[in-house]
């Protein structure tokens, strides 16, 4: 592995915006994960491929959605306190369109069943349906209109019937008349709320007519809708239940309190053999520090996502395979994308916020020392200048060329692209006022490695190229486009060292190799295996059991250019150098203890855990690597007071 210079930077204060709701789709549906941030960015995982963020729609000021839902097979729809319906764009990772609903700030949206109906809760009452038609929504009818805004709502499996909660009610809407069939009062019988109103936060419709309800009391509990009496009571928390979620086969309940604790129910006999059935609490988990704002209940887990900012996918050891993928606890803090662009030559930092860059200088030291050695700082960090956007759009994507002189960056509906003089102490930075009128918006950033040229990835697959010059000025070259007709968006870049060759990755999983002296295609497959003589090594041998095992993504790749043979990678806990000229560990070879490497059989994988979390890994150059960590217990410092749980023996 050789040693390296490591410079360690915490310099990057991000913190992840709290997580509002969630939408799981119903079998047989593709096994994604929709959730949504306060700050309005959407975010899609694919659930059968280790849990990995595929799809991030950047957040908006104005659009922050109060519900998510998928329907119609694979159409995501989104609902919010700004009175608009909005269907998401999932190939060009945008907004599609808005629909306003007329009925002022939305609370709550569901589909029917079938998915061929939306069903959206409104601040004036009402609750509406739409029909969801090929390529919109269209208005269809309103259910009878009640006095107090509607927060949460739930269709009966059968389609013919809405459970709505409101405060202190809960009312059950006749689909087909469109009128209020039956008021449940819901009980205030707790500690301190007698007096107060109590807020039914979330309901579930199951199939053979009780509804669910969890509410500002601390309580959920189960309804007969036909009477309209109380069943059973089941007090969870001094603070709100917020958020409940039902299986598929009604037989499991997932639920989220203001604490930050995630229950789980089970239908289960009520004695040893017997045919009657209630529903029993079996599982609390903690593993958030603030509100669970959403849950969701698929076949296999129960998902939970907070205001700290973490969604947890927890399996149901009994649902799956012991040792596999799917048995892996996962909490997913960071992103699986890049937020971080190094210039190796100038050593600069652009870190990427929602709505403003930062550009900072390294650190360096004059003094030498020995392996695990701290150097002392001769010149501290510096933070040389903060660009901010303009608008209510987040930034989707940013970067900064290798020479320090160059940093693009893109929002949902517009490119922007600045030049940065750094002369001394002095910082100058210029907005490039022509930019090719062909480039809109960026997926993806990346420049070339002798900064002269700039490649942006679009719509369908395609990646136009653009011309940097030293006057400050730009120049569109081509627009490089995939062989075969794809709908989704290029999202990620690769280019080589010798600035002859181009990889793109588009959301289809096709890889796309341009030649860039000739701006001609080779076609990669994923599907058709058609790798390197090295990657039909590793698939004929297996990786190893521990390496296959980690719960995060690979997030970032890189090259040491005078090793050949070496590829840096990292995860959020570890970065590896991968030792091609080595033989790869068999299961029972240790992995990731480098003391005892040192004393057996060398292989190919060399990693350090010494610092995490990381949010990027990359060489400076063949002797130096920077890494860029983000502490939990920094974002935990920065989140707003939890609410306050007494702990035992204080």
């Amino acid at each position: 592995m050789g040693e390296f210079e490591v410079h360690r930077a915490r310099l990057f204060a991000y913190l992840p915006s709290g997580l509002r709701c969630l939408a799981a789709p119903r079998p047989p549906g593709p096994p994604r994960l929709a959730a949504a941030r306060i700050d309005g960015a959407v975010e899609v995982y694919g659930l059968r491929a280790n849990s990995f963020q595929e799809k991030v729609i950047p957040g908006h000021q104005t659009q922050a959605p109060e519900a998510l839902c998928w329907a119609a097979g694979s159409r995501l729809f989104g609902a919010g306190l700004s009175g608009d319906i909005v269907e998401y764009d999932l190939e060009r990772l945008c907004v599609k369109y808005a629909l306003d609903s007329f009925g002022g700030p939305i609370w709550s949206m569901v589909t029917d069943p079938k998915g061929t109906q939306l069903a959206i809760g409104c601040d004036d009452g009402s609750v509406k349906l739409f029909q969801i038609l090929p390529d919109r929504i269209q208005f269809e009818k309103n259910l009878d209109r009640q006095k107090d805004r509607i927060l949460c709502l739930s269709w009966h499996p059968s389609g013919t019937k809405i459970a709505a909660g409101s405060i202190d009610l809960i009312r059950v809407f006749d689909v087909k008349s469109g009128h209020a069939v039956q008021r449940i009062l819901v009980d205030r019988r707790a500690r301190g709320f007698r007096n107060r109103e109590c807020v039914v936060w979330s309901v579930g419709f199951l199939s053979d007519g009780t509804i669910i309800s969890a509410d500002s009391a601390g309580k959920l509990q189960f309804w007969n809708s036909e009477t309209g009496t109380l069943r059973q009571t089941h007090p969870l928390s001094s603070s709100a239940v917020l958020s409940l979620a039902v299986s598929e086969k009604e037989d499991s309940i997932v639920v989220g309190t203001a604490e930050g604790s995630v229950y789980q129910f089970q239908l289960l006999p009520a004695k040893l053999g017997s045919s009657e059935h209630q529903w029993v609490q079996t599982k609390p988990f903690h593993h958030h520090s603030h509100d669970v704002r959403a849950v969701a209940h698929t076949p296999t887990a129960l998902i939970s996502a907070g205001l700290d900012g973490l969604l947890v996918i927890r399996p149901l050891m009994e649902k799956v395979e012991a040792k596999t993928y799917e048995a892996a606890l996962r909490k997913v803090t960071f992103p699986h994308r890049r937020l971080v662009s190094c210039a190796r030559k100038a050593r600069l930092l652009l870190f990427q916020y929602p709505q403003h860059l930062e550009l900072w200088r390294l650190g360096a030291t004059n003094a030498t020392g020995h392996d695990g050695e701290v150097l002392p700082v001769s010149q501290p960090p510096e933070h040389l200048l903060q660009l901010k956007a303009k608008g209510p759009e987040h930034i989707g994507s940013s970067c900064i060329s290798p020479c320090g002189g160059w940093i693009a960056y893109s929002t949902a509906s517009r490119f922007y692209l600045h030049q940065v003089q750094l002369s001394g102490e002095q910082v100058a930075i210029k907005k490039v006022p022509k930019v090719p009128k062909l480039v809109h918006s960026a997926h993806q950033l990346l420049y070339s490695a002798d900064s002269t040229r700039l490649f942006v990835a679009s719509n369908q697959g395609s990646v136009h190229v653009v011309k940097l010059l030293h006057s400050g000025v730009c120049k569109y070259l081509h627009t490089l486009g995939p062989n075969s007709e794809t709908t989704e968006a290029a999202y990620l870049l690769a280019v080589s060292a010798d600035g002859k060759w181009l990889a793109v990755a588009s959301g289809d999983w096709a890889i796309n190799i341009y030649t860039l002296q000739s701006a001609k295609v080779f076609e990669f497959s994923i599907v058709d295996k058609e790798y390197t003589p090295w990657s039909r090594k590793v698939q004929q041998h297996g990786l190893h059991k521990d390496w296959l095992e980690r719960d995060t993504p690979i997030t970032h790749i890189a090259f040491n250019p005078k090793q050949a043979s070496h590829i840096l990678l990292h995860d959020t806990y570890m970065f590896c150098i991968l030792d091609k000229s080595l033989p790869l560990p068999d299961d029972d070879a240790i992995l990731t203890n480098q003391q005892s490497l040192r004393k057996t059989a060398r292989h190919a994988f060399k990693i350090c855990k010494k610092y995490q979390p990381l949010m990027f890994v990359d060489l400076l150059d063949e002797n130096s690597l920077v890494v860029v960590e983000r502490p939990l217990t920094d974002i935990q410092a920065q989140l707003p007071p939890p609410v306050y749980r007494k702990k035992f023996g204080t």
